[in-house]
């Protein structure tokens, strides 16, 4: 179930990397216009990742405790209450994109051209939240296929529409926008159609109900959605740290961060994977069975984010070369690939947990994990090996930071096992 989910990630990075290429070549206004929409955009990642995290987990545990009807009243529930949140947001964004603008500190002379891409860009972005709602239907039936087929597909078509809409066809930056819309809206028109037809989806009118489902989906979509915008409120704190150590640092920094996004995509790809087949676990009451899943995907995390390490190690050198063309770059690059990545293999046990504590309604307990590892392990320890021993202190503390929150998230979720055992 993980490897369609791996193959869909790497396809929804490589596009997005593609897009940042063709609309370099438009000038540095559009880039600069695609600067300050990226921070929004990733707060509509933040929120359509927190309803389909919900989605997903509750989904899954009713049709583990045999509820088959109210899985897929739910499921029509939180597609109505998803959409026009959503729709409310765009709006928004839309209705107040000057000021907006303005408090990025934003060049006025760029509200033209942001108006322009924003246009289209705001209905892509629905379209991509409104076809990432019919992935989490899928993944709680335990249908990870589909989707990651789709991530896919819809990534090489965005790639192949760039160039026609942006440079053949003369829509410049706008092009861009309508390029993702094409491809979301072929994924919406590919995927709503299968799950209607799996019976997983059924729209009710009751009010009621649609509230009530609004309001569970809610208690566990808000604590994920904090959860998935505060790992850039500790990127910018550690820039900041970083930065102390001048232009080179943050330079080796960026790159560093770059190839740990990369080394954590199974990471990722499992965290999209297990919680469908946890909750169904939990809602059949069947711990033991959760417990022994959960250890398998420690060790699978373990036993690869350890080999990716030695071979960052074994090809350090090279690789920071091959990035970055200044050589006191490439030196604390290198440094950074020697160190940071041995402590991934817990950063990414870490991440596991919180998934975990989310497919088991355990909301809080993963909003905590993710408070405790960013600013109780892996920023206080940043600053205090700053302190110690400048921008290689940096590395280790952050090192330390990430080992030793993959320890305490591990106990963590050991404790909330124990708590929904407890008759």
């Amino acid at each position: 179930m993980t490897w369609p989910m791996l193959l869909g990630v790497l396809s929804l990075m490589s596009f997005q990397l593609v897009d940042s290429v063709f609309i370099s070549r438009l000038g540095i206004e559009p880039l600069a216009v695609v600067g300050f929409t990226i921070p929004i955009y990733q707060v509509i990642i933040g929120i359509q990742v927190g309803i389909g995290i919900a989605t997903t987990a509750l989904i899954s545990q009713r049709l583990g405790a045999g509820q088959v009807s109210d899985a897929k009243s739910l499921a029509g529930s939180v597609l109505v209450f998803g959409s026009v949140l959503m729709c409310v947001l765009c709006t928004i964004l839309w209705l107040f994109r000057a000021e907006i603008l303005a408090l990025m500190d934003g060049d006025a002379s760029l509200l033209p051209l942001l108006e322009e891409f924003w246009g289209t860009w705001l209905f892509a972005a629905f379209s991509g939240a409104f076809l990432y709602f019919g992935y989490s239907i899928c993944r709680a039936h335990g249908n990870t296929l589909l989707p990651g087929i789709l991530m896919v597909v819809t990534s090489l078509l965005n790639i192949a529409l760039d160039p026609l809409f942006i440079f053949v066809l003369g829509f410049g930056l706008e092009g861009a926008a309508l390029a993702t819309l094409v491809s979301f809206g072929i994924g919406i028109a590919v995927i709503y159609p299968r799950v209607l037809g799996h019976h997983w989806l059924e729209l009710s009118s009751h009010t009621t109900q649609l509230m009530q489902h609004a309001r569970e989906t809610l208690r566990i979509a808000l604590p994920a959605m904090v959860s998935q915008l505060m790992p850039s409120l500790a990127a910018i704190a550690a820039t900041g740290i970083v930065a102390g150590y001048g232009t080179e640092a943050v330079a080796a920094w960026g790159l560093g961060v770059r190839i740990e996004f990369f080394s954590l995509v199974l990471v990722l790809a499992l965290t999209m994977s297990m919680p469908p087949m946890i909750g169904r676990h939990f809602g059949g009451g069947n711990y033991d069975a959760i417990t022994g899943l959960i250890g398998v995907g420690i060790k699978v995390i373990l036993a690869t984010q350890l080999a990716l390490a030695i071979l960052l190690a074994i090809f350090a050198r090279p690789l920071s070369v091959f990035m970055a063309e200044a050589p006191e770059v490439a030196e604390l690059l290198r440094v950074y690939l020697l160190i940071m990545p041995l402590s991934y293999t817990s950063l990414g046990v870490c991440i596991l947990m919180v998934s975990m504590s989310n497919a088991i309604s355990q909301s809080m307990r993963a909003l905590f994990m993710s408070i405790m590892r960013l600013f109780i392990c892996y920023l206080p320890l940043l600053y205090a090996g700053s302190v110690v021993a400048d921008f290689n202190g940096i590395i280790i503390g952050g090192a330390l930071g990430n080992l030793l929150a993959g320890f305490m998230a591990w106990r963590m979720f050991q404790t909330g096992i124990k708590k929904a055992r407890a008759p």
